[in-house]
């Protein structure tokens, strides 16, 4: 890919000053790519103390303002707001302004953009950065967050192929590893590795907790009930979110799930202990050769983003 050309952008308008969209405004401050970072938040005193932490030299009164200006645009909010954000800032979508959102979704997020910007979807593509940690807001930014972590571009069939490559290029100079995927594919990728993960720890943790006894067993617990149930302790309102907009393929990776769990349950009521191992090897084996293609958060998805 072609190296940049430094400062690649004149104005970066963010729209949410949270972790992410934070993080982001830092790296590419760091990486010399922008000149000027505008932000907004629905919360003034988070605009307020990015612009004291340096993450954004100017705090913009609304969503429109932040864009105003801007030649690249980063749309940082929950999922479930990215719509109506969309719908906010359609009004200075211009040719040649790069759009990008953040979100966990991309199916939902494609079909939105399409929805309210029409033609103007062009501008818009939809990204995945797999980063994020375990506390979310603008004081928890990072400039170095996106190194060495993958992100996944889910394009739109009519995104002017010059944007997308500015898009790959922009993360690519982050320090990230570049991925390219339809939006469907990205979410049944991710209802697999994440979505339903998190699904199962929240499901474990409310089974344990509502045993009479179920505080006492967590006394007794070590570290593998604190890895499973690591997961359980993220945002339940990103999570409520994520599980809902891409509810049909987490569904889906369920019904896998349990198709297995009554496998292993069906052994275990026949006290078949040869059939019960000859199941778990593979298993246990593909687990312990697999490592990670690239340095990501360890769940596949962040705890926090916003």
């Amino acid at each position: 890919m072609a190296r940049l050309t430094r400062p690649q952008f004149q104005q970066l308008g963010i729209i949410g000053c949270g972790l992410i969209g934070g993080s982001f405004a830092l790296a590419m401050k760091r990486a010399g790519l922008v000149k000027r970072v505008v932000g907004y938040s629905k919360s003034p005193s988070t605009t307020e103390l990015a612009k004291k932490m340096g993450v954004i030299d100017v705090a913009a009164e609304s969503a429109l303002l932040a864009v105003s200006g801007s030649d690249i645009v980063l749309i940082a909010v929950p999922v479930a707001a990215t719509e109506a954000t969309l719908r906010a800032i359609r009004h200075l979508v211009a040719p040649g302004v790069l759009f990008m959102d953040v979100g966990s979704t991309k199916a939902d997020v494609a079909l939105a953009a399409q929805r309210v910007l029409g033609d103007l979807a062009a501008n818009f593509v939809p990204v995945h950065p797999i980063a994020g940690k375990e506390h979310s807001g603008v004081q928890h930014a990072d400039a170095l967050l996106f190194q060495g972590k993958q992100v996944v571009l889910t394009p739109l069939p009519d995104n002017d192929h010059a944007l997308v490559q500015r898009a790959a290029a922009t993360w690519a100079a982050l320090g990230c590893k570049v991925l390219r995927m339809t939006p469907e594919n990205h979410d049944a990728a991710y209802a697999a590795v994440s979505h339903l993960p998190h699904l199962l720890a929240f499901a474990y943790m409310q089974g344990i907790m509502r045993q009479p006894s179920g505080r006492e067993y967590m006394e007794l617990a070590g570290s593998g009930f604190r890895d499973f149930t690591r997961i359980a302790g993220s945002d339940p309102a990103i999570w409520r979110d994520i599980l809902l907009a891409n509810r049909e393929e987490v569904l889906h990776q369920a019904q896998r799930f349990r198709m297995s769990l009554d496998r292993l349950e069906g052994l275990l009521q026949t006290q078949d202990a040869p059939a019960l191992e000859a199941l778990l090897k593979p298993i246990s084996a593909t687990r312990n050769t697999w490592t990670p293609v690239f340095t990501n958060v360890d769940d596949g998805e962040p705890s926090s983003k916003f």
